[in-house]
């Protein structure tokens, strides 16, 4: 038994697919697969039932990963110990991050990051709030991108910088002639929304009382910021979008960008470890390659825009 194998049975439990959880792994299928059939045969009992799609841990297999990521915890957290002792930027660092920030944050900083620390392997997966905490609290991954939020009290915050919410406007729509939207004007508006569970959907129907949204057939839901911005475009409805986002349209989507009336709907993001997250110069790094990314007007609140 190695802890190679203990890492590959972890991945393929997370992403539920060999072929997804040797990519994680940065091997190739044929080899993930060959060294937990090896792990299989030693134990003599089966881990994951390749029967099932996608992919599932039988019962003893349950229990088998969850010792499995007790060891890799406490081995992780020796070499970080050693590694925060030489203040190394090198190694292995694992970061979850909200898929509304990932498309529009990741292009800034990822490149620069991966130039200036070519020893640093960070792997980036996208995941919705509530499963990046219970991957910190499992030790899935060392630190999460997201939106500060009531009940994160357990975890260490480290804010990153503040992101206003837009409304984006088809032309069609009878909102696309206001300088502004107020939570008002959206009674009835055909609305493209995310899926229930997206802090980025649920702070913003918080925000604007949309007590309707859930139930109403004019809130559509298909889970994809891109999707509803091309269906804006298309000139049907409107749509949320983040600060990160408007910055990178181009002269004519930016005509469909509207802000809303003061204040302004504003979240912070933050970067989220456990509290007895140790590699702080690891993390110090990351965090300012990510406020020197974006806009300097972004790294505080400003008047007139108020958290959600």
């Amino acid at each position: 038994m190695t802890l190679q194998q203990l890492e590959y049975i972890l991945a393929v439990n997370q992403f539920r697919h060999f072929a997804k959880a040797a990519e994680y792994c940065r091997v190739t299928q044929p080899t993930l697969s060959a060294m937990i059939q090896k792990l299989e045969e030693e134990l003599d009992t089966k881990i994951f039932d390749r029967s099932q799609q996608p992919v599932c841990p039988t019962p003893i297999g349950i229990h088998i990963i969850e010792q499995a990521q007790n060891i890799l915890v406490q081995t992780n957290r020796i070499k970080n110990i050693i590694e925060e002792e030489k203040h190394s930027l090198t190694g292995a660092f694992k970061l979850g991050i909200l898929p509304t920030v990932a498309p529009y944050l990741l292009p800034r900083f990822f490149p620069q990051l991966m130039k200036k620390y070519p020893g640093l392997d960070i792997r980036v997966v996208e995941m919705k709030t509530n499963d990046i905490k219970k991957a910190l609290q499992t030790g899935d991954i060392d630190a999460g991108i997201v939106a500060s939020l009531a009940g994160m009290e357990e975890f260490q915050e480290t804010s990153l910088f503040y992101e206003q919410f837009f409304a984006y406007v088809a032309q069609e729509s009878p909102l696309f002639n206001n300088e502004v939207i107020r939570t008002s004007d959206l009674t009835g508006e055909q609305l493209w929304m995310l899926d229930e569970g997206h802090c980025f959907r649920d702070q913003l129907i918080r925000f604007c009382q949309l007590k309707a949204a859930r139930a109403s057939q004019l809130a559509y839901h298909l889970g994809s910021m891109e999707t509803f911005m091309r269906m804006v475009e298309s000139g049907k409805g409107v749509t949320f979008i983040p600060e990160l986002a408007v910055l990178q349209l181009n002269e004519i989507q930016q005509k469909l960008v509207r802000p809303f009336a003061i204040p302004s709907p504003t979240r912070q993001i933050v970067l989220l470890t456990n509290k007895n997250f140790i590699r702080y110069t690891l993390l110090e790094a990351v965090t300012k390659e990510i406020r020197n990314s974006v806009p300097k007007e972004m790294l505080s609140l400003k008047p007139g825009q108020i958290p959600v």
